[in-house]
């Protein structure tokens, strides 16, 4: 129990009850009771907020640790491997039809983007063999050398376009062989 609760609590009063004269240059001069008590008082309160404060720091000094360690709890779900192929094969049923769909309409564009390009192939082709001559040029083959040059730049996109859709196609043909 400390002195606090046993402190002698009575009305306020002040510190220096006995008057002013007892303590004015008087070297030898007696401490007065209460201001003992109030010293003893404070000691005893700064024991316990010093107990305080090591109860606590005993209670909270592996607070990180533990902080750590249930924070990384991993949970294991074991399956018999019936089940695993029961799942895959849902999934296969569920998501194969989509998978083939996509393909078929991979291949379409694929057929319809080389026709396009068999066709601008032969324009440019033909144009190629034609002799371009800039001196001479009408606004009829002005136009024509314009188009000659959208033509171009369209056939280029397109087999660029060609050439994702082969890969998408590579993609998804090595994805159905792993299954």
């Amino acid at each position: 129990m400390s002195r606090l609760s046993r402190a002698n609590l009575k009305a306020r009063e002040s510190v220096f009850a006995g008057g002013p004269e007892l303590y004015r240059g008087d070297i030898e001069a007696i401490c007065p009771p209460n201001l003992e008590e109030c010293v003893m008082a404070m000691e005893d309160c700064c024991e316990e907020a010093y107990e305080a404060q090591q109860l606590l720091r005993n209670g909270t000094h592996d607070l990180p640790r533990m902080t750590k360690i249930l924070e990384s709890q991993r949970v294991f779900l074991l399956i018999d491997e019936g089940t695993v192929k029961r799942y895959k094969a849902d999934l296969i049923d569920e998501i194969e039809p989509s998978v083939n769909e996509l393909i078929e309409r991979a291949e379409q564009g694929l057929r319809a983007l080389e026709k396009k390009e068999s066709v601008l192939q032969t324009k440019v082709d033909a144009a190629r063999k034609k002799p371009y001559t800039t001196a001479g040029i009408l606004g009829t083959q002005k136009l024509e050398a314009r188009r000659l040059q959208m033509l171009t730049k369209q056939r280029e996109r397109l087999e660029e376009e060609v050439e994702a859709l082969e890969s998408k196609v590579e993609a998804m043909e090595l994805k159905m062989l792993k299954k």
